[in-house]
């Protein structure tokens, strides 16, 4: 297949590129580039999650990660999307399956401090309470918001430092904030009580004073944390993705007001001369634009924070910004959500939801068009993990479908 762009009224053919050329200025992908029809993009988007079930779920020998973010669980997330855009219950009912193995195998697998959405048993039960709740199977439901639950009573998450509360991480990946957007996740699909405000307000609180805590030596910035001892900046690990969290509830006018200042501070982080930003405090490589580092993470945060402080112009702004150096960068040579040319696509589709601009949903269906002639060459050694590989490729394009209605997977709500 190759693509066709119009100029000047005329169409002519674009060569289809090679692997090595995906980031390369000679892609030269504009907007006025014609995307795919509709119908293609649901071919696409059902063929790959046919793909990704046949190759981790049909072909499996037994369950080594039961997580969303690189295991099987992804699976089931995108069997979820692909039942959300299409309606197909056999989708549904196959998530159901792939949920119940999952929870036999983080049982197995999983200690009591794995307690995110992304890659713990925070994430098998919500998404087994979701899936269930679909299915108004509410026995099992309930049994999983209840299990759910009972992950809450892990001891540090909601300890802050004052009571020597730094060994469980802060982060989206690993720590409070993965926790967190589990909750926010139930509460979204079972009612805002299903996880009740007492559980979640102390840990809430312990995410704020931690930031107090780690942002104490930094004069310019109210929040700051640690991963591994380093300041990381984006959204899988770092500051972005705490804030991205935070930004969900309803916080008191300090604790806002300290929420925005640390978002005043990122926008200080950015490179002046390519507008991207550094990975972590002080680093000086300018180099990674993706979700877990970079422009694409921070346009996401940026687009919620607009949304959150609506007279704030200076936040629009920068998500825009942040917008344009995807655009200029991020045609990556990866494909994956967490550092590949699916993840940076969904910053076009933040944008698109904040502006309602065209321009973004048609720069998403572009890069979306890339991915679509290369998701094979494209492929990584995890080639069909949702964050890494062919899953995450397939929610976008069942995104593409609907794109007022589109998350990034694990991240938006």
């Amino acid at each position: 297949m190759t693509f066709s762009v119009v100029e000047g009224g005329s169409e002519k053919a674009k060569p289809k590129p090679e692997p090595s050329d995906l980031n390369t200025e000679s892609m030269n992908l504009t907007a006025e580039n014609l995307s795919l029809p509709y119908e293609t993009f649901l071919r696409a988007a059902t063929s790959l999650k046919d793909k990704v079930v046949e190759e981790t779920w049909n072909r499996r020998d037994q369950v080594v990660d039961p997580t969303v973010y690189s295991g099987l669980l992804g699976t089931a997330f995108t069997c979820l999307r692909s039942y959300q855009v299409t309606g197909c219950r056999n989708d549904l009912l196959l998530c159901r399956d792939i949920v119940d193995t999952c929870v036999t195998a983080a049982r197995a697998s999983l200690s009591n401090r794995h307690v995110t959405f992304l890659c713990g048993s925070g994430g098998v039960y919500a998404l087994g309470a979701v899936v269930a709740n679909y299915m108004e199977d509410l026995r099992k439901r309930d049994l999983f918001l209840a299990l759910f639950i009972e992950v809450a009573k892990e001891k540090a998450l909601p300890v802050g430092p004052e009571e020597g509360g730094f060994g469980m991480s802060y982060d989206l990946m690993y720590g409070r904030a993965g926790f967190l957007w589990g909750a926010l996740f139930l509460n979204k699909h079972l009612g805002e009580e299903a996880v009740p405000k007492d559980i979640l307000v102390p840990i809430i609180d312990a995410v704020l004073a931690g930031g107090r805590a780690g942002a104490s030596d930094i004069k310019e910035c109210p929040l700051m944390y640690r991963w591994h001892g380093t300041r990381y900046l984006g959204a899988a690990n770092g500051l972005a993705g705490i804030l991205h969290v935070l930004l969900h509830f309803p916080l008191p006018s300090e604790d806002a007001e300290d929420v925005k200042g640390t978002l005043r501070y990122l926008m200080s982080k950015r490179f002046p001369h390519s507008g991207n930003y550094p990975s972590s405090e002080g680093n000086p490589r300018d180099k990674l634009v993706q979700w877990s580092h970079g422009a694409t993470g921070m346009a996401i945060t940026f687009c919620k924070a607009a949304q959150v402080f609506p007279n704030d112009r200076e936040l629009r702004d920068a998500a825009i910004e942040a917008g344009e150096v995807v655009w200029k960068s991020g045609l990556v040579k990866k494909m994956g959500l967490a550092d590949g040319v699916s993840g940076n696509a969904y910053a076009f589709l933040s944008l698109y939801r904040l502006t309602k601009e065209s321009i973004y949903e048609e720069r998403a269906k572009s890069f979306a068009s890339c991915l679509y002639d290369n998701a094979k060459s494209l492929a990584p050694a995890n080639g069909y993990s949702l964050f890494q590989g062919l899953a995450g490729t397939a929610c976008l394009l069942f995104d593409l479908l609907q794109p007022q209605n589109s998350r990034f997977p694990g991240y938006e709500l």
